[in-house]
Order: structure tokens, then C-alpha cells, then sequence
């Protein structure tokens, strides 16, 4: 329960309620972040139980993808605006509810709808960690809960697949959606007994629903057709219902926001042009990290005969090289400038990925995958931090949160459209996933593919103003949120998660 002093003082590191807010926090964003991994691992045995095309597939992964992306960026002011703690409570039982029909789901369309469901309940518990402990905590031990947060939210990354894989290898893929269950039931009963209610009492009027359904929409149109087109021809009837819907609304989205009074993304942000640049780059290398990802442990179940737990473990260098690099990364960009880390890590995730087409039938781990994941988790490392600080430091800080926002939000398209066009592209149609040689095959020209769009996200960012990261913040951002480059949770997933500030919260 909050006591009286909590709304002057905020809660203190070390107490009973400090460890049951933090313990809160990671068990909601933590699961929303396994999920993640783990579906990636499970795919080939969702294929085979099903008998699915690769078109159903895609869609396991984009339907969460899509609602995930389209409301991002309102979910985070929901909390804001109702009460961080109570849309918080609601993300974690929709994900738990959503994630018991994704384990129940008797065909690959349940399985879908059940997704989007799922991704729902992701965007409205994913912007709610951090925003907790920042009102939360008092404001002197805001920096080492958020810390706590960070450090354990990573540990969740790093064991996901490994958790995942055992959950598959042991029963069925089915175990590693309903073993969120128990963790959600946990994480309501910390929020109800420890994390106490708070709000923005300055926020006023409703959020902008009409813009994020012509977003969701246009995300969802565009998508539709580039999954679908390949299986059914550009010129069947709902392709081109759904590119005509895609188009129409992601151009009444843009209008809107240029009319709105108080848009979901206001137009003024792009007028910087290193923001502009920085969310290409993103765009560019989230799109790469979400095709490869998705095909590399179908690559190693499939064609080299991995078991899904060492499926799953096969990736894990990469979150390792991120968690031991990532702050010092953020903290060498403000030193020198973003720009030269900008340049050369999309170029070695691309070098990374050419050197990932070694991973082929007959090769070992050690000759075959763990050099390519090296080099790809440097790449990462040098760019991921950098990126994500040069988007916040290009915006204004009236607009910290919302720029934040957009970055994570282009992360999660650029992966939802390269899930989408990357298996098409490669050849990879039909049930030829199932096919070693042929998806071999396809897994080889893919990396082609994601490695050229890694490369052209490094030679984007030779636009970036490298002074950027050497502008002086203003009194409340150096108050109440980390310096640009200090990443609090850099992962594959997404771009790394900054605080926002808060000026003006009561707590009820």
C-alpha cells in the first residue's frame, strides 16, 4: 500500500516496497521482452504442427509486430494521462489473457488473431516500466532503480531463448505462450501491493484516437499486401483492397498530423534533419535485425539440425556483447560524436550477417555462426546506444517523450515490413522453410539483402550533425532524466528505452 509520505518523498531503494516495485516492473517488461525471443525459436515447430506456408508465419511474427507498432506511441500517454500503474495492470492481464489463447489457438489464424491481441497488451506495458519507477522512486534513488531495471531486464534477454527452447524441447511450443501466465498473475499482485498510482495532472482533453487508427490501418494495408502478394499476385482483389487502404491512410495519417493542433507526431520534428537521418538509419537497421533474426533460427533448426534450446543459445553472444558494451558505446559517442559509430556498426552488422552465410549444412558452430554473431553483436554495440541519443538529442525537449516514441515505433516497423517483403525476396515461398536446400538457399540470399540495407543505414548517417550529442540539455532533462548515450535497455528487439520526464505527477 502507498503511504502518505510516498507522494512527498517517493519510495526509497532498500525498503520492502522499493524491491516489490522493482520486482514489478521487470516481471512485465521482462515478459513482453521473452516473448519476443522466444517465438522466433518456435516458429518451425508452430510450421510443422500446423502445416503452414511461410505466409502464415509471417504473420505470427507481424500480427504482433503490427498492433505492437501502430500504438506505441499513444499507449505511452495513456499512462500519463489515466494512471501509469492502472494501464500498466491493464497491458500485463491483456498479454497474460492474450498469451493463453496464443497456447490454446487450434489453427494458424486463432494463432494470428491472438498475436495481434497479444501486441496490444505489449504496447501498453511496455512504456509503463520505466515510467513506474521514475514517479515511483524518490528522485535521489531514481538513477540506481532504473539501473536495477536495466541490469535485470537484460538478464531476462540474455535467458529467454534458452527458457524458450527447454519450454519447446520439453513439451510444445504451446508452453512458451502460456508460461506467461503465472508471471502476469505475479506481476498484478506486485503492482496491487507495492507500486503506487500516479499521473500528469496537466494533461488534459483525449488522445488522438483517429491518427492512430489511420496508422494502425496503414501499417496493417501495407503489411497485408506485401505478405500476401507474393502467394496470392499482385492483382488479386484484397491485395489491392489493401494497398489502396494502406496508401489512403498512412497519407491521411501525414495530414492529419500536419493539421492537428497537438498531433501524435508533430511535423516540426523532422525539420532537424539529424533526427530525420537517425530514424532512417533505425529504420533501415531494425528492418536487417528483424529478417535475420526471424530466419537464422529456422536456418539452424531446419537446415543444420539444431535443437530449439541450442537454437535459441545460438544468438546469445550477441545480447552478452551488448550488455557488457552498450553504455560505454553511449558514453564514447558523446565524447567524440555520434557520427563515426553511426557509420562503422551498421557496416559491421552487415559484415556480420555476409560472414552468417557460413552457417550452412555441415559447418560447426564455431566455424560457421559464432564468428558471423560476433561481428554482428559489435556492429550493434557501436551503433544501437549512439542512435537512439542522437534521435533524442536532435529533438526539442518539449517533445523528449514523443520523439522517443517515434524512434521505437520506426524500430518496430522497419522489422514488421522486413518480416513481411525478406522471405519473398529470398525465395523463400510456400513450405520451402521446410526444405533445407532450398531454405539454405534463400537463407544465404537473405543476409545479401539485410547485410546491403545494414550498410546503406551506415552510409545514411554520414548526414548526422556530430555535434549533436554536445549540446547542453536544459536544467530539466539533466534533473530528471539520463544524458543523451546513456542506455538504460539496449537490445535487439528494439532501440534502447530512455526515461522521460515527468515535471509535473501527483500521486493518488
Amino acid at each position: 500500500m502507498t503511504t502518505p509520505g510516498n507522494a512527498l518523498t517517493g519510495v526509497r531503494w532498500g525498503s520492502p516496497q522499493a524491491r516489490g516495485v522493482l520486482a514489478a516492473t521487470v516481471c512485465g517488461s521482462g515478459m513482453a521482452m521473452l516473448d519476443g525471443t522466444v517465438v522466433n525459436v518456435a516458429l518451425p515447430k508452430i510450421g510443422a504442427e500446423f502445416t503452414a506456408s511461410v505466409t502464415g508465419l509471417q504473420w505470427v511474427l507481424d500480427g504482433y509486430l503490427l498492433s505492437l507498432a501502430s500504438l506505441i506511441l499513444v499507449a505511452g500517454s495513456l499512462g500519463d494521462r489515466y494512471g501509469r500503474r492502472r494501464v500498466f495492470e491493464i497491458g500485463v492481464v491483456w498479454f497474460g489473457l492474450a498469451s493463453v489463447l496464443c497456447g490454446l489457438a487450434p489453427t494458424t489464424g486463432v494463432l494470428v488473431a491472438a498475436r495481434v491481441l497479444q501486441g496490444i497488451g505489449g504496447a501498453l506495458l511496455t512504456p509503463g516500466s520505466l515510467a513506474i519507477l521514475q514517479s515511483a522512486f524518490a528522485h535521489d534513488d531514481r538513477a540506481r532503480a532504473i539501473g536495477a531495471w536495466s541490469g535485470l531486464g537484460g538478464v531476462a534477454t540474455a535467458v529467454g531463448p534458452l527458457v524458450g527452447g527447454l519450454l519447446i524441447q520439453a513439451w510444445s511450443w504451446r508452453l512458451a505462450f502460456l508460461v506467461n501466465v503465472p508471471v502476469a498473475v505475479l506481476c498484478i499482485y506486485l503492482c496491487r501491493r507495492y507500486v503506487p498510482e500516479s499521473k500528469d495532472s496537466q494533461m488534459k482533453g483525449h488522445p488522438e484516437v483517429l491518427g492512430t487508427v489511420l496508422c494502425a490501418l496503414g501499417l496493417a494495408g501495407v503489411t497485408g499486401a506485401l505478405v500476401e502478394g507474393p502467394a496470392r499476385g499482385m492483382t488479386d482483389p484484397i491485395v489491392l483492397v489493401a494497398i489502396i487502404v494502406g496508401v489512403l491512410s498512412l497519407a491521411g495519417f501525414c495530414v492529419l498530423q500536419v493539421r492537428e493542433r497537438d498531433p501524435l507526431v508533430p511535423p516540426d520534428l523532422f525539420a532537424n534533419r539529424t533526427f530525420t537521418v537517425s530514424n532512417l538509419l533505425t529504420f533501415m537497421l531494425y528492418a536487417a535485425l528483424g529478417g535475420v533474426m526471424m530466419l537464422m533460427v529456422m536456418q539452424l533448426q531446419v537446415s543444420m539440425h539444431y535443437p530449439p534450446v541450442l537454437a535459441g543459445l545460438a544468438g546469445l553472444p550477441i545480447t552478452v556483447i551488448m550488455l557488457l558494451g552498450s553504455a560505454q558505446s553511449g558514453k564514447l559517442a558523446q565524447r567524440i560524436g555520434p557520427r563515426l559509430q553511426l557509420i562503422v556498426g551498421p557496416v559491421l552488422v552487415g559484415a556480420g550477417m555476409l560472414m552468417l552465410r557460413w552457417a550452412v549444412p555441415g559447418s560447426s558452430y564455431l566455424t560457421g555462426v559464432l564468428p558471423g554473431v560476433v561481428v554482428f553483436g559489435l556492429g550493434l554495440v557501436i551503433a544501437v546506444a549512439p542512435v537512439t541519443a542522437t534521435v533524442l538529442a536532435a529533438a526539442p525537449d518539449r517533445h523528449a517523450g514523443v520523439a522517443s516514441g517515434v524512434n521505437n515505433a520506426v524500430a518496430r516497423t522497419g522489422s514488421l515490413l522486413a518480416v513481411a517483403v525478406l522471405p519473398a525476396a529470398a525465395g523463400i515461398t510456400g513450405e520451402k522453410y521446410a526444405d533445407p536446400t532450398a531454405l539454405t538457399a534463400g537463407w544465404q540470399m537473405a543476409l545479401l539483402i539485410c547485410a546491403i540495407a545494414a550498410v546503406i543505414g551506415g552510409l545514411i548517417a554520414f548526414w548526422v550533425d556530430n555535434r549533436v550529442l554536445g549540446q547542453a540539455p536544459s536544467p530539466a532533462v539533466v534533473e530528471d532524466s539520463p544524458h543523451p548515450g546513456d542506455c538504460l535497455h539496449c537490445g535487439v528487439e528494439g532501440p534502447p528505452t530512455h526515461v522521460v520526464p515527468h515535471h509535473s505527477s501527483t500521486v493518488d
